[in-house]
C-alpha cells in the first residue's frame, strides 16, 4: 500500500460520520456541499419515520436534525431524538439541531428531547461544521440568543445559589472532572473509562455532586453547568 494510500485511510478514520435530516432536498444538497473536510456524510433522510430507521442502521457521530419534519406522531426533530435514545448502539452519537426557527418552545423542546445544540439555518458551512465538531467532541453548542431559552428553561426552579467560585468550592478536583463530564451527557461507563475509575466510583462522584451543589438530577447539573459557562 502507497503512502498516500495509507493517509487518505488515516484521513478517512478521522472523519466524524454525519446522518442530515432535513424534508428538503435542496437544502441537504446545499449543506452537503458546504460542510468541512472533517465531516463525512453518510446518509440522508426526509422524514420522522426515516431518520429513525436510517440512523438507527447507519449509527453516525452526529445527526444533523432539522426541527420540523412530516411523518411519525408529529412531534419533528423532537420525536426522532426520543425514539432513539436509550438505544445501546447509538450512546455516542450525538444530535445538532438545525432549523430556521428561532421560537423558545422549538429550542427547548429539542434539546429537552436530547439534542445537544442547535443552531438556525443562517449558519454557515463552517459555523455548522465547527458545532458539528464540537458537539461530537461532547460539548454543548448554542447561539447566544438560544442559549439563554435554554437556561432560562432548565434554570427554573434551581433555587438561590452561592456564588459559581464558592459552589465549585464545594467540590473536589476528582469531583469537577466527574461533573463536567456527566453534565455534557457522558454515561457512567464512558466518565469510569475515561478517568480510569469503576462504575461504582463515578456514581459515588456523582451522588457527591449532586448532594453538595444541591440539585437532583443529571438535566439540572447540565442547567448549572451551562449557567456558569463550565462547559
Amino acid at each position: 500500500m502507497t503512502d498516500s494510500t495509507t493517509d487518505d485511510l488515516d484521513r478517512s478514520a478521522a472523519r466524524i460520520r454525519v446522518v442530515i435530516v432535513d424534508d428538503h432536498q435542496i437544502f441537504r444538497t446545499g449543506l452537503r456541499a458546504e460542510l468541512g473536510e472533517q465531516l463525512d456524510v453518510v446518509g440522508e433522510a426526509a422524514s420522522v419515520d426515516e431518520a429513525v430507521e436510517r440512523i438507527a442502521a447507519l449509527v453516525p457521530d452526529v445527526v444533523l436534525l432539522d426541527v420540523h419534519l412530516p411523518g411519525g406522531t408529529g412531534g419533528g426533530g423532537a420525536e426522532v431524538v426520543q425514539r432513539l435514545s436509550g438505544q445501546p448502539a447509538l450512546r455516542g452519537t450525538r444530535f445538532l439541531a438545525l432549523s430556521v426557527s428561532d421560537a423558545a418552545d422549538d429550542v427547548v423542546s429539542v434539546i429537552r428531547a436530547g439534542a445537544r445544540g442547535y443552531l438556525t439555518k443562517a449558519a454557515s458551512g463552517s459555523e455548522v461544521t465547527a458545532a458539528a465538531v464540537r458537539v461530537h467532541g461532547g460539548d454543548a453548542v448554542f447561539s447566544p440568543r438560544l442559549a439563554g431559552f435554554v437556561l432560562d428553561a432548565f434554570g427554573a426552579g434551581l433555587g438561590e445559589t452561592a456564588a459559581a467560585d464558592d459552589e465549585l468550592d464545594r467540590l473536589s478536583a476528582r469531583e469537577q472532572e466527574v461533573m463536567r463530564m456527566i453534565a455534557r451527557g457522558y454515561a457512567y461507563k464512558e466518565v469510569a473509562a475515561e478517568l480510569f475509575l469503576s462504575v461504582k466510583t463515578v456514581e459515588t462522584h456523582v451522588s457527591n455532586v449532586l448532594r453538595k451543589l444541591q440539585l437532583s438530577n443529571r438535566h439540572e447539573l447540565t442547567a448549572w453547568a451551562l449557567q456558569r459557562r463550565l462547559l
